[in-house]
Formats: structure tokens, sequence, C-alpha cells
């Protein structure tokens, strides 16, 4: 393990963009010479020699970053929201996504799981959904005249929850224990999920008539709130013009995606972002954020030690796909908003205001004291 710098230089790079940067900030100890957008890309500081054979000829990261590849011959405009996926894979967390309709939530997550060679299993949130829809269910097997216990389709690596606040309060609880003991409970037996397991449950943001806002203590289990923005316009073309030449967003195979990682690469990534080094200084400074939103004004509900401990995980997975073996505070700024959005609470007066959770978050970043 490479000594961890004694300084840090801030590049005042603001993420306000609503989802993750494609790339990692840069700091002035990661300025190398310029070369190909590979090169750029798997940069590490220059102090840091040693190790850069190591970091970036890692087969396991490499092939983590080629699933981004693999997932945009099926979806456009989405690298953010895929890099916001393999962060939520590398710390065994869940995810939020919050778009529109139409911004391809369900295609990215099904290519996202082909690249990954991992299951996938699709629940549309409905009010009358039942919670042993989700978990499953004790059958009654006429043959054997016993009831057996029919898997839900939470027994997958990736469920995707679409428009989960469509359904009672009664139905996402069955979620819970999913999510935070990775295992399902009925009728007094305990049954682990598979390996790996996340939650990416979508929302829209626009239309709330008939819906159920997800409580606060399932909020806070989710690792990352992600936003899927509709395409630029150049995107939005590629969109059509990938459609009238035959693209079908039901045929993977025939777009090309294939298996580029697997479980193993996975587990070996997870092992590798462990050891991934964070300086002390660094850990104040996750704190100062995360009570720096307990005392903002404008929040009613401030962000628990759980928030601390995600946007720690989510930094050290960033510094690694980053090609590093240690976190800058830039880290940590880039993940703060998908971190800690959904943790937070806005007082009524201040919604009446029309002050958002970003640009609150935002100006603590900007406000407090950076490590040097």
């Amino acid at each position: 393990m490479s000594s961890q710098p004694n300084s840090y230089t801030d590049s005042n790079s603001q993420y306000t963009g609503g989802v993750m940067p494609r790339h990692a900030p840069m700091t002035q100890d990661d300025a190398a010479p310029q070369g190909d957008a590979s090169t750029q890309h798997n940069q590490v500081p220059a102090s840091d020699e040693s190790h850069q054979r190591q970091v970036a000829g890692d087969p396991a990261r490499q092939s983590l970053l080629n699933v981004r590849d693999e997932v945009g011959k099926a979806v456009v405009g989405q690298d953010p929201t895929v890099t916001g996926m393999l962060i939520a894979l590398l710390c065994g967390g869940h995810v939020l996504l919050e778009g529109v309709p139409g911004v391809a939530k369900t295609l990215l997550v099904r290519a996202l799981s082909t690249a990954l060679s991992l299951d996938t299993k699709r629940v549309q949130f409905t009010p009358d959904l039942m919670p042993g829809d989700v978990t499953g269910s004790l059958v009654y097997d006429s043959h054997s005249s016993e009831f057996t216990f029919r898997e839900g389709p939470v027994f997958t690596n990736i469920m995707l929850a679409d428009e989960i606040n469509r359904t009672p309060p009664k139905t996402q609880a069955s979620l819970l224990e999913a999510m935070e003991e990775r295992q399902v409970s009925v009728d007094g037996v305990s049954r682990p999920l598979p390996v790996p397991f996340i939650v990416a449950a979508t929302q829209n943001p626009v239309e709330y008539e008939g819906t159920y806002p997800l409580p606060e203590a399932q909020l806070d289990r989710f690792l990352l709130k992600l936003t899927m923005p509709l395409p630029g316009r150049a995107e939005e073309i590629e969109v059509i013009r990938r459609h009238a030449n035959g693209f079908d967003p039901r045929d993977l195979a025939a777009a090309g995606v294939r298996p580029v990682a697997g479980a193993s690469d996975l587990s070996s990534a997870q092992a590798a972002v462990a050891q991934v080094a964070v300086a002390p200084e660094l850990l104040s400074y996750i704190v100062d954020i995360v009570r720096a939103t307990r005392s903002a004004p404008s929040f009613q509900l401030g962000v628990s030690p759980r928030g601390a401990t995600a946007l720690l995980n989510t930094a050290k997975a960033w510094a690694w796909l980053s090609g590093r073996t240690f976190v800058t505070p830039d880290d940590v700024k880039a993940l703060s908003l998908p971190c800690l959005r959904h943790r937070v609470g806005l007082r009524p007066e201040a919604q009446m205001d029309g002050i958002q959770v970003d640009d609150v978050l935002g100006s603590i970043l900007a406000s407090v004291p950076v490590p040097r």
C-alpha cells in the first residue's frame, strides 16, 4: 500500500449536476502528461508511480470499466448512472433511480445485468401488490400434501422495483429485511438471498397522485439516489437513429451487449476497494459534512451516521474505479449529493420558498473546510 499524501489540492470542481460524473474529478496530484481518452481515465497520482501499473492493470477493475461500454450499446447518455450502479454493487448497496418515464431505467438495469452476467428480475409495484408477491410465500402442494416455499422475485442479483412508491407501505416494508439483512423470513424460516444482491428502485419525480412516499427508514437504506435526466439533443438524435436502424430494446443480444464481467470480478473488486486508504483528515471531513446537514436551517432532518458510512464507502469505490489506492476530498465531494440527497428533509417553509435539497447540500460542501 502506498503512503497517503500529506496534503490535498482542492480542484474546486463542485458536483451539482444531479448525476455522477463519468470521470473522477482530478487534483493537481493527479496531473500527468496528456494522452488518449483511456490513458487519461486511468491516471493515478504521479507520486504513486509504484502502484500505477498495479492499479491500471487490475483485471477486475478493467472488466468493470468495460461494462459501461457494453451498456452504452443499448443505452445512450447514461454513463454517470451506470457508474453509480457499479459503485452500489462494489459497496453492496441499493440504488433509488429517479427519472421521468421513458429515459431507459429498465433497459439500463437489464443491460447492466447482462454485461455483468448477473440475474435480474423486474417487479411492477402497484397498489394491489402484496408482500408475498415480492418475497415469496408458502404454497400448498397437493401431491405431497405439504406446504412448500415458492421464491419471489426478490431472489435475484439485481431486483428492479419499478415505481416503488406506487405500492402501500406494507408491501414497501417487505423489502426492508431483504435490503438490510440479505434474507427473507417466511413462517419463521430465514432464507438467504443470492450474492450479490441489490435493489434498484425507480420513482417518477413529477407524478405523485396515488403514490405512497417512502418512509425515512427505508430511504436511509438506499446507498445512492441517482437522477436520470432527459437526454440532450445529440443524444436523443442518436437514440432515434438506433431505432430507425432496427434497434430492439427487448433483444440485447442483437444490440451486441455481451458479458464482460462476472460475480468473481465483482468479489475481487470489493476486496480491492476494502484496501483503499482513507486519511484521518478525510474521516473528519466526512463527519463535518454530515454534521453540517443536521444544523442547516433549511433541513428539518439531517443525515444519520449510516449516511456517513455510505459516503465513506462510495468514495473508496469511486477512488478505486478511478485508479487510485487512496481517497481524495474530490472523491467525497463527487459522491456527496447522490449519497446524501435522499437522507435529508426540507422544512415546509423551505419547500414553499422553492429551495432544492441539492442546492442546500451544495452550499454545505462549499462551506465545510477541505483538508489540505
